[in-house]
């Protein structure tokens, strides 16, 4: 093997450790906090504390609106609001489809309360406390492609059909890490309220 072969599969190596390794240390940010009620293979029963967040609008397809939602969000968290004051990153990304739009959110990290919270530059982001509810909520990896989505969403209605659950929401698809982790390392949910 000669010195160029040698290089680029160091460059390889480097590349896909770093992409194992920083990927999850990227999402490892304050989470909602939550208690299970009960839990079946990758299905839960969860009760939420209350918490606020921070939410924009968009209509558009599902994957350019998480886009568009999510840069007008970091650029809030990241200074662009009236104290001009930088907001801790939190985990997960929610999205939620009210009826021709998409609702993107962000979770304020649990130190800020709707007074604390510095307010908004851009009008178009609704700063809101959500009460304290139950969700059931289905945890998978891999891509969050709308057919990744699809399949899981499938596979929790069938759920809530089966056990005769009482849905209050449309889903909420909740992702949890930075795009370059690698798929089989993601952490995505899709979580509906229920009374």
């Amino acid at each position: 093997m000669n010195n160029k072969s040698t290089y680029i599969i160091l460059l390889i190596f480097i590349i896909v450790t770093s992409c194992v390794l920083i990927g999850p240390f990227m999402s490892n940010v304050e989470q909602p906090k939550y208690q299970v009620i009960s839990s079946q293979k990758n299905i839960d029963i969860r009760k939420y504390d209350p918490m606020v967040i921070a939410e924009v609008e968009i209509q558009a397809e599902r994957k350019e609106a998480i886009k568009g939602g999510f840069k007008i969000l970091a650029d809030y968290i990241f200074g662009n609001n009236k104290s001009k004051e930088n907001i801790s990153m939190t985990a997960p990304v929610r999205q939620q489809k009210v009826q021709e739009n998409w609702q993107i959110s962000f979770i304020m990290p649990s130190e800020y309360n709707i007074k604390t919270l510095p307010k908004p530059a851009n009008k178009n982001i609704n700063i809101k406390t959500v009460a304290d509810k139950k969700y059931i909520v289905i945890n998978f990896s891999g891509r969050n492609s709308d057919q990744n989505i699809k399949l899981h969403e499938k596979k929790i209605k069938k759920y809530i059909a089966e056990n005769e659950i009482q849905v209050l929401s449309t889903p909420i698809y909740a992702f949890y890490n930075p795009p370059w982790t690698l798929p089989f390392l993601r952490h995505n949910e899709i979580m509906m309220e229920i009374g």
